[in-house]
């Protein structure tokens, strides 16, 4: 029993020194089926190995990219691994894998959202890589700013809704001025609201009560607003206090007279 645990442990020793020596040697091509070097293995970055020759995989490489297929998947059985383009940058003319990083970028492309700057002097592409719910977004060519959802150049202080009312450019520098000065502009009836302090409960000269953290109707409690985060009013934070310091009074002054 001793000798046969201590072969057994050799073995397992022996296991990657025997892998690599299998890497390493002659092989036969699973597409061609004709015994190759070693040297010509293809390998396919540390994605997956398969015993293909070289010449095989770059006529694979060749029908799939005129086939316009952006990803190529290996050729190997039941295999989901993608071709590495980098791998097989070696192996192939440059005309193909030009072509074949041309359809990677079209299939990136397609797959996500995009639009082109809005300025004349620019309209590069660009996309939503991040798959966020964009609005207002720098151009990475121009670094100006504009609306993603409107394609059209930022409408500061005016909602996307109301972009396509603006008249002139005295209306863009007052969207800019509600901006720059954080107010707030009224969902009713479009007037801007300054808050120099106190609650973010805001009532418009309209009669309308607005929460000015956000534009939208005023809400007790924690904003779920994006631009609101977990911010809370200070009515409600007054309320609540107010309601537990009455509680204690109470249970104080009910325990005194027991």
């Amino acid at each position: 029993m001793g000798n046969t645990t201590q072969k057994s442990q050799e073995t397992e020793v022996e296991e990657p020194g025997q892998l690599q020596q299998e890497e390493d040697s002659n092989f036969t091509c699973e597409i061609c089926i004709e015994p190759m070097l070693a040297i010509r293995k293809f390998k396919n970055g540390s994605l997956c190995k398969h015993p293909f020759c070289l010449d095989c995989i770059a006529k694979y490489i060749e029908v799939k990219v005129e086939e316009t297929t952006g990803c190529i998947e290996c050729p190997g059985l039941n295999c989901k691994q993608l071709l590495d383009p980098l791998s097989c940058n070696c192996i192939i003319s440059k005309p193909i894998f030009e072509k074949w990083c041309d359809h990677l970028c079209d299939s990136t492309v397609l797959g996500s959202e995009s639009c082109y700057c809005p300025y004349q002097d620019c309209s590069v592409l660009v996309l939503n890589e991040c798959r966020d719910k964009l609005t207002k977004i720098k151009c990475p060519n121009c670094k100006k700013s504009f609306c993603f959802l409107c394609k059209i150049p930022w409408h500061a202080g005016y909602q996307c809704n109301e972009s396509r009312h603006l008249r002139d450019r005295n209306d863009i520098l007052v969207g800019e001025l509600i901006e720059e000065k954080k107010w707030t502009r009224c969902y009713n009836c479009g007037h801007s609201v300054e808050r120099v302090s106190g609650c973010r409960d805001m009532k418009c000269k309209c009669g309308v009560r607005f929460c000015h953290q956000c534009g939208g109707p005023f809400h007790f409690g924690p904003c779920s607003h994006r631009r609101c985060g977990a911010v809370l009013c200070n009515l409600f934070i007054f309320v609540v206090l107010s309601a537990l310091c009455y509680f204690l009074y109470f249970e104080i002054h009910s325990r005194s007279r027991r």
